[in-house]
């Protein structure tokens, strides 16, 4: 059997789909994979910060476009990066056990700050995300927060030629590449929340397609995929998109469901916080739950003033 992986070209996706291929074809010697590189509207458009690029499959359109038209059979994506509306005729075919979820700070090499609190007042600190900004701004108002494109490793070089002091990233995508040493802290839940699925991984296949599900259902991992359908279900119930300052973890212990949420103004006040539990079988009503509970809180208003401001 022969398949095809549709890949972005990043250092950090090819590691992703690397890791699918070399992991399936080890437990089935007789499967052949190739990847395919495709770039997304999100890689072509560098100097104009994401949320003003819009939210809906950024990273993603491309690759989808790859499966539906069967030039390729699945896809590798990092699950941050995923709709929560999938294109009609895909589906996930496997969410992959998860890696750390938590943001991390990366501060320059010279400065002697270990933690975000030890940051002097004006460092300059790039993100690309508007719910790391509003963190940022609610927990550090004195900092400069600038906007930061590129893969990780343009980032990093930016940080060490001195354009920034300080970065915060995925500690997944550090940790894949090898880059673990440069974390400077870790931002740790609850009072620090990650991007809805980030750290896990996601391969999308064709709703139609069984012999490819069979094969990449071996990377499925139940425990990831019940606490992701609660961030997401969150994300959904809220309407919002990956650009979105909605943060999320979700958490299965002892078969139930813990899921924390927060909605806040991309200055960091208000920056609204939330808590739900429920039965892991009903992860999307734990996530629809929280929802309405931020709701209720004002969260309807604030991502409605994004939206009007982002036209």
């Amino acid at each position: 059997m022969k398949l095809t992986i549709a890949s972005r070209g990043s250092a950090l996706a090819l590691w992703q789909a690397r890791t699918v291929r070399d992991t399936l074809q080890a437990e089935l010697p007789g499967l052949s994979i190739d990847i395919e590189e495709i770039r997304t509207t999100g890689d072509r458009i560098l100097d104009v910060p994401l949320a003003k690029i819009g939210d809906k499959g950024l990273f993603t359109k491309e690759i989808d476009e790859a499966l539906l038209d069967h030039r390729a059979d699945l896809a590798v994506h990092s699950l941050k990066d995923v709709p929560t509306r999938l294109p009609d005729g895909l589906t996930f075919g496997a969410i992959g056990e998860r890696a750390d979820p938590r943001d991390a700070l990366v501060v320059r090499e010279d400065m002697s700050a270990s933690t975000l609190d030890e940051l002097p007042a004006g460092s300059r600190v790039g993100t690309s995300a508007l719910r790391r900004r509003a963190q940022l701004a609610a927990a550090r108002p004195d900092l400069v927060v600038m906007d930061i494109r590129g893969n990780l490793d343009t980032r990093l070089a930016k940080l060490e030629r001195g354009e920034y002091d300080a970065l915060v990233l995925a500690a997944a995508g550090l940790i894949r590449l090898g880059e673990r040493h440069r974390i400077t802290a870790f931002l740790d839940p609850p009072s620090w929340l990650p991007a809805v699925g980030q750290g896990a991984l996601a391969i999308m296949i064709r709703a139609d397609d069984p012999d490819v599900e069979a094969v990449v259902g071996r990377l499925h991992h139940a425990e990831t995929a019940t606490a992701v359908r609660a961030e997401r279900s969150l994300l959904a119930a809220l309407e919002g998109g990956c650009q979105v300052p909605i943060g999320a973890h979700g958490r299965v212990v002892d078969g139930r469901v813990r899921l924390e949420g927060l909605v806040a103004d991309p200055a960091g006040d208000p920056l609204l916080r939330g808590s739900e539990e429920g039965a892991a079988e009903d992860a999307a009503g734990v996530g629809r739950r929280l929802a309405e509970r931020l709701r209720t809180q004002g969260a309807e208003a604030i991502l409605a003033g994004i939206r009007l401001n982002a036209r």
